[in-house]
């Protein structure tokens, strides 16, 4: 059996979701688990914790074994604050959450206003766009302002017009990667504002 093979059957066996497989050089092998989700836990946040870990290290010691698969070190872990988006169901999970994204080709003629035409790379809010009828794919979106954020204590006019936003529809299949922003609030869960 394929070490991707063994490693899904152990993970989704014990009710978790394989978020990826890495190995590196020395033998290294790197595994990434969550909790899965479902539309009905929308906004009830889950963490992996370190029993979650522990339980399927144990799990796939003995499978690697028993299949004698080759390593010589195991790494169990979450997937951390900048989360790998690969699968339809994550960016559903994710909707509204501020992602990193980086496409497979510039923009090129796409590009409009005041967006470079061999810009890959993009930070926003993410938004699903109503699936166009006859496409075989969903269509997403990504949202920001090139504007920086006011600094932090610095005094903004009430005045002050909004910076304008831009937005970019993209498929999946236009991706070549993308990742919760790392975005991270010293002033407690919940306070931190990702605009």
């Amino acid at each position: 059996m394929a070490l991707q093979e063994i490693v899904e059957q152990i993970v989704g066996g014990l009710n978790y979701d394989l978020v990826e497989i890495n190995r590196s050089a020395g033998g290294l092998l790197r595994i990434t688990i969550d909790l899965p989700w479902t539309p009905e836990l929308a906004g009830i946040e889950q963490f992996v914790t370190v029993e979650d870990c522990e339980k399927v290290t144990r799990q796939l010691q003995f499978a690697l074994e028993v299949e004698a698969i080759e390593y010589s070190r195991l790494e169990v872990s979450s997937p951390g604050i900048d989360r790998p988006l690969r699968h339809e169901q994550d960016f559903e999970r994710f909707v509204g959450q501020v992602i990193d994204l980086t496409l497979k080709a510039p923009m090129g003629a796409a590009a409009a206003g005041q967006v470079s035409a061999s810009r890959k790379k993009f930070r926003g809010t993410l938004e699903r766009v109503a699936q166009v009828e006859g496409a075989a794919n969903v269509v997403w979106q990504i949202v920001w302002s090139d504007e920086p954020a006011p600094k932090p204590g610095q005094r903004v006019s009430k005045k002050r017009v909004a910076p304008p936003l831009q937005a970019l529809g993209f498929t999946l299949d236009e991706l070549k990667e993308a990742r919760l922003a790392p975005l991270v609030s010293f002033k407690g869960r919940g306070t931190g504002s990702a605009e």
